[in-house]
């Protein structure tokens, strides 16, 4: 029973925290003005994308939480969370795609660290990170080429 509640309070504490932020900070006017990249995605699939990644990063976190509370692994998990949080307010709230190019950037770092960080103890979750780390540098393309063209 444990377990369960684990892994349901991580999943709620991502995906809620994740899909608040992404109500408050929507992309709006602001945003629609920029010049984006030709490989910019449609709006509407950024809500169904980072719901099931928020699914798989409190997964992963709550497999990391139950093996090894007090670790490197569960520090780059939480610091992950704060970037990824952090990103929509500085992007689409203050505005700043340099600043949020500076955090998404730090964000795929963490990522990666923690896939390799879990790969030899729990593959399983470093697994469950490997398509957010994909969309996550997908992100970073598109941020940094935003940067660029504006």
């Amino acid at each position: 029973m444990r377990t369960i509640a684990t892994h349901a309070l991580f999943i709620a504490a991502a995906l809620g925290g994740g899909l608040l932020i992404g109500s408050i900070f929507l992309p709006g006017e602001w945003y629609q003005s920029l010049a984006k990249p030709f490989f910019t995605p449609p709006n509407w699939l950024f809500a169904p994308a980072w719901s099931i990644l928020y699914v798989l990063i409190g997964i992963a976190g709550a497999r990391t939480f139950l093996r090894e509370r007090a670790s490197p692994p569960m520090a780059l998990w939480l610091s992950q969370m704060i970037l990824n949080f952090l990103w929509s307010p500085v992007f689409f709230g203050a505005q700043r795609p340099a600043l949020g190019l500076g955090i998404i950037i730090l964000l795929l770092l963490s990522i990666l660290l923690f896939i390799v960080r879990r790969w030899r103890l729990d593959r399983v979750s470093a697994l469950l990170f490997v398509p957010y780390a994909l969309w996550v540098g997908f992100a970073t393309l598109l941020n940094a080429s935003i940067v660029y063209l504006n």
